[in-house]
């Protein structure tokens, strides 16, 4: 990691911050508490983890504000209103060295279609195809064998990594992060049954709608958003979406909310803002799921939701009676010897 902060230079980046300790004591490197070594920046986020600070050799700890301690001999550490976030910033402020943007300009690999469009400060990596019509914004990163379909359009600052496709027609808008192996655009999933078994064929549905992205979306490696039969499918302003999940055709999904790992969402459902889903959860079609609603992992939702709803289970019903009816079935054991004795009693 190259990175090279004093103490003194940590605490400047916060202004609420306080220093105590040595102010001249630098890190190189960003650890947890229990791997960071003696040239290591760490933080303390909850006191249930006041051993770890205690045997850490973290040559700097963020802190926060009311956590009662001081720093080792040489030792520094940094009060702030949340130390998490601290860390966070330092990061942000190291990554662009770590693996620094070539300078803008389109590889000699690269193809692109001669009525392709893109902006002089925009970068395309080798082996990238960008087709007719295509649009590429200003700052833009395309990694290598990133697949830009005809009319396709990209925003400006966005960060397209390797072998990323949009199928024709998608856009998507600023600052838009896509990871490795994202597919945008593919058909949905339609099929119409002609016939009877053995004759009984599926016979595709035309699928002619496109994927729109707005700004600050962000998608994880794998994540496939399906075109959408006609019209849109939609994923909204600032919406973060992991790795390995499936958005059908036509699905609208509102703005900020969060897609954990395995999430599948039927065909035509609608997902307000500031939704939830943990991993492996799903909703079936055609669904409405209201603002702000949280859905629990592996939960699967066939019904629609109102604004604020928090479920789980399969099917998901609301969140804390299901959490009961699971504290519940585990006495169902000794209930049952009960039961069974008391019928031994009332046979006698």
């Amino acid at each position: 990691m190259d990175m090279h902060f004093t103490a003194q230079e940590l605490s400047s980046f916060f202004p609420e911050s306080i220093l105590e300790g040595n102010s001249d004591v630098f890190a190189t490197g960003i650890a947890a508490l229990a791997d960071a070594t003696a040239s290591d920046l760490s933080f303390l986020v909850s006191r249930k983890h006041g051993k770890a600070l205690d045997e850490s050799h973290a040559a700097i700890v963020f802190l926060p504000m009311d956590y009662p301690a001081q720093p080792k001999s040489g030792k520094a550490y940094i009060r702030v209103n949340n130390p998490s976030d601290a860390v966070s910033y330092v990061c942000r402020r190291i990554e662009p060295e770590l693996a620094p943007k070539p300078a803008p300009g389109i590889h000699p690999s690269a193809i692109v279609d001669p009525e392709a469009k893109i902006d002089p400060t925009a970068y395309v990596g080798p082996g990238c195809v960008i087709q007719a019509h295509a649009v590429i914004g200003s700052g833009c990163y395309l990694q290598a064998q990133v697949y830009v379909g005809h009319s396709s359009v990209i925003g400006a600052d966005c960060s397209i990594f390797a072998q990323v496709s949009l199928a024709d027609h998608t856009r998507i808008g600023d600052r838009v992060r896509l990871h490795s192996g994202v597919r945008l655009g593919a058909d949905g999933f339609g099929y119409t049954q002609q016939g009877k078994p053995p004759q009984l064929v599926h016979v595709k549905v035309p699928q002619i709608g496109c994927v729109v992205l707005e700004d600050d979306v962000e998608i994880g490696a794998n994540t496939c958003v399906d075109r959408a039969r006609f019209g849109e499918t939609r994923i909204g302003m600032g919406t973060k979406i992991d790795n390995l999940v499936q958005i059908a055709h036509n699905v609208k999904i509102g703005r900020h909310c969060i897609l954990c790992a395995e999430v599948g969402i039927s065909g035509s459902t609608t997902i307000g803002h500031y939704v939830v889903f943990w991993g492996q959860s799903a909703a079936a079609g055609h669904l409405t799921i209201g603002n702000g609603c949280f859905i629990s992992g592996q939960a699967g939702v066939n019904c629609d939701l109102p604004d604020g709803a928090k479920v789980s289970g399969t099917p998901a019903y609301d969140y804390f009676q299901e959490r009961r009816s699971i504290a519940a079935s585990k006495q169902l054991p000794d209930m049952l010897k009960r039961i069974k004795s008391i019928e031994k009693q009332l046979d006698k």
